[in-house]
């Protein structure tokens, strides 16, 4: 098993900038910053799985800049704070622009770019010495996405890929595990600090938790998903109305809180599946409400064993709250040899020995999600209420539009809310199944803001509200 090292801030830094400088010799430096906000982000969920956050993990992070950019500054309460708040890592835009143009021209850079972050989230793994197995899968998580991403446009495989598990040397509790990090308030004109001592009986482990009236407004200020609201509705108040039958001492049929939502992308599934888990925490069918999102990347190893390993560890963190799988048939697509089986099995039985603190939404497209439920028995038995989420029609589109544009001090133009609606009446009218709903508004949103930008870049002096004001040229349909 290799060595495990510690290194210096400096030393820290003369390594990444050696990982990074190599890979921009082979595919240039137009995306330094956005490696480096990726690589810290990674940084920051990886030390999750750390026995504790020290002044050593404070000097790596600040070590991760490339040449000519500028170094971070976090001190240890503020790192403490964003590794407890730290969400989960997608591969980020560029690498998959990268892959793309690797699998066109037949090189192999973007395989390049994952084995460097596997190298360097070691190395930041080990600056207090070890590498426990939760920090290990973590970064096997990592590269799995990236490589995931590599395997769907067709750049060719690695011949030597990485494995973080040979790199194992402890299995010490996660800092997380350990001392759930408690929120105090500091003294009056300071920064506010993080403990991570382990909360007293009776105090309060995770901020509070929002009111039913809250969330059920939060619910109803949605566009669109009246059907989908109306259920909702329904089930929390079978599910409040049997919590007072057994308080009561009345018998209560047993209701399963398991789910399956089905439609296309971007219609909401997740927003309501995160409603879901306050919801049920407001009227105390979860201790925590938590929601856990994660694929098949984040259940699925590629070695015989990992996998329920890797499973387990995510119910784990699920634990009182809702876990989100989407896109979960692809948990049974892969023959009877496929690792997915093996979540799957981890998934029922934790659901069998959980039923009263985890609540299991399973999520995907209409047909496949009805093919994966009846292609196991376990399954069917355990996910027996559907809720449907239909594609939002061209008025909510409008709406979602309107919402972003107020969010980040946008206005539309008369004419530029005519050539809205017009665009968005002809995305709807030639939508297939992969038609992005809610994402694809936002994409639309950002290639005008991005258009308004070069537009007025050429400008002389652009006022106040030449900035907000987005106009028709500056609204295409981006699909």
């Amino acid at each position: 098993m290799p060595s495990v090292w510690t290194r210096s801030c400096d030393e820290l830094h003369r390594e990444y900038i050696a990982n990074t400088e190599a890979f921009y010799r082979a595919a240039g430096r137009g995306c330094a910053g956005e490696l480096d906000s990726f690589m810290r982000q990674c940084a920051l969920g990886l030390w999750k799985g750390s026995g504790a956050i020290t002044q050593s993990h404070v000097d790596a992070y600040n070590a991760l800049y490339s040449k000519g950019r500028e170094a971070p500054e976090e001190l240890l309460w503020s790192l403490t704070g964003r590794v407890v708040d730290a969400p989960d890592v997608l591969p980020p835009m560029f690498f998959w622009s990268l892959a793309e143009r690797d699998a066109s021209s037949g090189r192999d850079y973007s395989r390049i770019f994952a084995r460097m972050v596997t190298n360097i989230l070691l190395t930041l793994a080990a600056v207090d010495g070890e590498i426990s197995r939760t920090e290990a899968a973590y970064i096997y998580d990592i590269s799995a996405k990236l490589a995931a991403v590599c395997d769907s446009v067709g750049v060719k495989p690695s011949k030597d890929p990485l494995n973080p598990m040979d790199y194992v040397t402890t299995s010490e509790p996660s800092f997380m595990d350990k001392a759930p990090p408690v929120r105090s308030n500091a003294a009056e004109g300071s920064p506010e600090e993080f403990s991570t001592a382990p909360a007293a009986e009776g105090e309060t482990e995770a901020e509070p938790k929002r009111s039913l009236e809250e969330l059920m407004a939060e619910l109803d200020a949605l566009v669109g998903l009246r059907e989908v609201k109306e259920e909702v509705k329904s089930l929390v108040n079978l599910v409040k109305v049997r919590s007072l039958r057994l308080e009561a001492g009345l018998p209560a049929a047993p209701v399963s809180m398991h789910m399956v939502f089905t439609g296309n992308p971007g219609t909401g599934k997740t927003t309501v599946a995160r409603l879901l888990g306050g919801l049920y925490a407001a009227i105390g069918a979860l201790k925590k409400g938590q929601l856990v999102e994660v694929d098949r990347s984040g259940l699925v190893a590629g070695y015989v064993g990992q996998t329920a390993i890797k499973t387990g560890q995510v119910i784990e963190s699920a634990l009182g709250g809702v876990l989100f799988i989407d896109e979960a048939y692809s948990l049974a697509s892969g023959g009877e040899n496929d690792f997915g089986r093996e979540a799957i099995e981890t998934l029922l039985k934790a659901m069998e020995d959980h039923r009263d603190e985890l609540v299991v939404i399973v999520a995907g497209y209409s047909e496949p999600m009805e093919r994966f439920i009846s292609s196991n028995p376990g399954l069917e038995s355990r996910f027996n209420k559907y809720i449907y989420f239909p594609d939002y029609e061209p008025a909510e589109l409008h709406d979602i539009f309107l919402m972003q544009c107020k969010k980040h001090g946008y206005v539309l133009s008369d004419e530029a809310g005519k050539k809205l609606r017009a665009v968005l009446e002809e995305l709807y009218e030639n939508r297939d199944e992969n038609f992005g709903n809610a994402r694809t508004v936002r994409n639309l949103f950002e290639d005008a803001i991005s258009r308004q930008a070069d537009r007025l870049a050429a400008a002389d002096k652009p006022t106040r509200d030449d900035l907000m004001t987005l106009l028709p040229e500056d609204l295409e349909d981006n699909e």
